[in-house]
């Protein structure tokens, strides 16, 4: 018998992980002028019986565009079917997808700027007049075959909206970007992630792991789980302020919410290149990072802190990247500082 007690643990776990992504707009945190737009639509769409119109979330990774879809067919009683951009390869692939769907369903693209020209191509007749022109055979035997589609909603999510084709992106009567979260609402999502996990947590360490969450509920929500880990070794499960930050410090996370990473980008700027400008492509060298990673993960909450900021000629780290780490500021730097605004 006691055999199968970890097993039957590891399955709660797992559901209890699982069921931490809200369901409704209702439990949804956060973000109000897109949840309310959201909502108003899907309201207006279920009164006149039709399906909801197309929608483009934006914003960073991690703030719930994923989630909003999931929560848009739940309201709609529609099919969520999910893919991301660069799995679609060819138009063939796009094609079955479509016409598998059923009226109302909705179709999540992940990442849809990183969708192939000729591929998105066949997405704006599919949005605005739901048809879809196959090619059979080639050359001279070649001739396209129009396929109906059923009314449904495509839902495209990005971290880059501004590689958004202007084609694709007129074709989307709902849009909304999400922004990060405030050190409130990332607690409230602790404290309800916590209370789904069954973990006792009180305000300040709820408060303690959302501040140093880079206004990302995801992150939140992970840290949450190690900093649970930490609580049941050495606290019989309890978290508290003091645990959470103990904990947080063990994982190499500072008061500010910066990683070991967000202090090596920082460090290397300083250091290597006199605190900047320097290009992305130097920067990702110098780190051994993707381009992409620092962009999209990094970057934008150093810029946010006021760590760095983007010139014509590259990265440059401010007066707050030396005060963080304890480097003496060229004298330069702390001239500026002296000047009155």
């Amino acid at each position: 018998m006691a055999e199968h007690i970890p097993t039957e643990l590891n399955k709660k776990i797992n559901s209890q992980d699982n069921s931490l992504r809200p369901s409704t707009f209702s439990d949804f945190v956060g973000q109000e002028k897109v949840r309310e737009r959201l909502l108003l639509c899907v309201e207006a769409a279920k009164l006149r019986g039709e399906a909801l119109d197309h929608v483009l979330l934006s914003g960073p990774p991690g703030l719930g565009k994923t989630t909003l879809c999931y929560i848009i067919g739940e309201a709609m009683g529609a099919g969520v079917k999910t893919t991301s951009g660069p799995v679609i390869e060819k138009p063939a692939d796009l094609a079955g997808m479509l016409t598998s769907l059923n009226h109302g369903d909705i179709l999540f693209i992940d990442e849809i700027h990183r969708m192939q020209r000729t591929v998105e191509e066949y997405l704006y007749s599919a949005m605005e007049d739901y048809v879809i022109d196959i090619m059979i055979d080639q050359g001279a035997n070649a001739r396209s075959i129009r396929l109906e589609l059923p009314k449904f909603t495509l839902v495209g999510a990005t971290t880059r909206s501004g590689l958004i084709s202007p084609p694709l992106r007129s074709r989307f009567g709902i849009s909304g970007r999400l922004d990060y979260y405030t050190t409130e609402e990332l607690a409230k999502i602790v404290e309800r992630s916590a209370g789904l996990l069954d973990v006792k947590i009180d305000k300040g360490g709820a408060l303690e792991i959302a501040r140093r969450s880079r206004g990302t509920p995801r992150i939140a929500n992970n840290l949450l789980r190690r900093v649970r880990d930490y609580a049941q070794v050495v606290a019989n499960g309890k978290i508290s302020r003091e645990i959470a930050d103990a904990a947080l410090q063990m994982l190499d996370i500072d008061a500010s919410g910066l990683d070991e990473m967000d202090k090596r980008i920082l460090r290397t700027i300083i250091e290597k290149f006199n605190g900047g400008p320097i290009g992305l492509n130097s920067l990702a060298v110098s780190i051994a990072e993707e381009q992409d990673t620092i962009e999209d993960v990094y970057e934008p909450y150093l810029i946010q802190e006021g760590y760095i900021k983007r010139t014509a000629r590259g990265r440059v780290v401010t007066p707050l990247a030396y005060d963080l780490l304890g480097i003496d500021k060229p004298f330069a730097i702390s001239q500026q500082e002296e000047l009155p605004f």
